[in-house]
């Protein structure tokens, strides 16, 4: 097994080298929820460490924050947003920002219009998305934070602001939306990546959907981010093991890059914390294939809430401390260097 992970590890390195930056990431929007209700994450050596520090201190280097437009609680707002943006400034860790456009979650099985803009037309919506991802990114840049990448829309499989962008019924106004949302990034941060983000990477027909669709209309895109999540492909169906996302979404991820002439990234991952040995192993694989079977054209991982507990099974730790699931992107840190 030794012998196994060297030889790995070489070849990450040989790899790595022929890219300009592969990019570790996580997304740790949730810090400041943990902070208000008392949480304190460790490192492995049980010592309190804050949660972009911890990500740093562990081979990280890039964060990924969400932002919701009005939320309950302000959490993920901008505001919000900008407080861990700072820290991550401090550590010099560039920031990828998620815009759901909504109040609350966004995914491929729920885009809700957020209640501000509920009696909008299509014009009117374009306009208060403009608006909001300009205000949001101002912001930002205000403090000089180092804003690498920008999503417009999270997951949006099936489109987003439902029913106005739903993909299936509006792709025409779904694309013109974010053509409004690229638009807006480029305003402010006119060197932006700007990435459309879908799940399930090993599924090549929703992919050809979305981007036929966009490419129809003439939306711009820089880039495309992708989910894989292999406890979610076995629980839909998809697959019928981790072995066969690691192998379709790689094959996909080459594809896509080709068909469309964009790079990739994959914004999301993630195995299950209660089964660390088998979960290291897993992104451990998610990993080699990023590298070695895309084609050069995946960029970087982010792993989504590492630190969540309770009754999210995909984080990475146990006990408000890293798991071995962790080792994965210290080793591949390392290879960097």
């Amino acid at each position: 097994m030794r012998k196994i992970t060297t030889l790995l590890l070489a070849v990450l390195a040989i790899n790595l080298s022929a890219h300009d930056k592969f990019w570790l990431g996580a997304d740790i929007s949730g810090t400041t929820a943990i902070e208000a209700f008392g949480g304190q994450l460790y490192n492995a050596a049980g010592e309190p460490r804050e949660c972009t520090a911890l990500m740093k201190e562990l081979g990280l280097n890039a964060v990924r924050l969400r932002v919701w437009v009005n939320p309950k609680g302000g959490f993920s707002s901008k505001d919000d947003v900008l407080k861990m943006a700072l820290r991550a400034q401090a550590l010099d860790m560039p920031v990828m920002i998620d815009f759901h456009y909504s109040d609350w979650w966004a995914d491929p099985g729920k885009q809700n219009i957020p209640a501000a803009w509920a009696d909008l037309d299509y014009n009117g919506m374009k306009q208060a998305l403009a608006q909001h991802t300009i205000e949001t990114l101002q912001l930002l840049k205000d403090s000089n934070i180092d804003v690498r990448w920008v999503q417009v829309g999270n997951e949006t499989t099936n489109g987003f602001l439902w029913p106005m962008g739903r993909a299936q019924e509006n792709m025409e106004q779904y694309a013109g939306l974010t053509q409004a949302g690229y638009d807006a990034v480029k305003q402010v941060y006119p060197n932006a990546t700007v990435i459309i983000h879908l799940d399930c990477a090993c599924d090549p027909a929703r992919y050809d959907f979305i981007f036929d669709g966009l490419r129809q209309y003439g939306t711009r895109f820089d880039m495309i981010g992708v989910s894989v999540y292999p406890y979610w492909d076995i629980d839909a169906g998809l697959e019928t093991d981790y072995k066969g996302t690691v192998k379709d979404f790689a094959a996909n991820i080459k594809r896509i890059s080709e068909k469309y002439g964009v790079e990739t990234m994959i914004v999301e991952t993630g195995v299950e914390a209660k089964k660390p040995v088998e979960g290291k192993e897993i992104l451990q694989a998610i990993f080699d294939a990023a590298i070695n079977d895309c084609g050069g054209h995946c960029h970087g991982i982010f792993y989504w809430a590492p630190e969540a507990e309770g009754g999210y099974p995909l984080g990475a730790f146990d006990n408000h401390r890293p798991t071995i699931i962790m080792d994965v992107f210290t080793q591949a840190a390392r290879t960097q260097k």
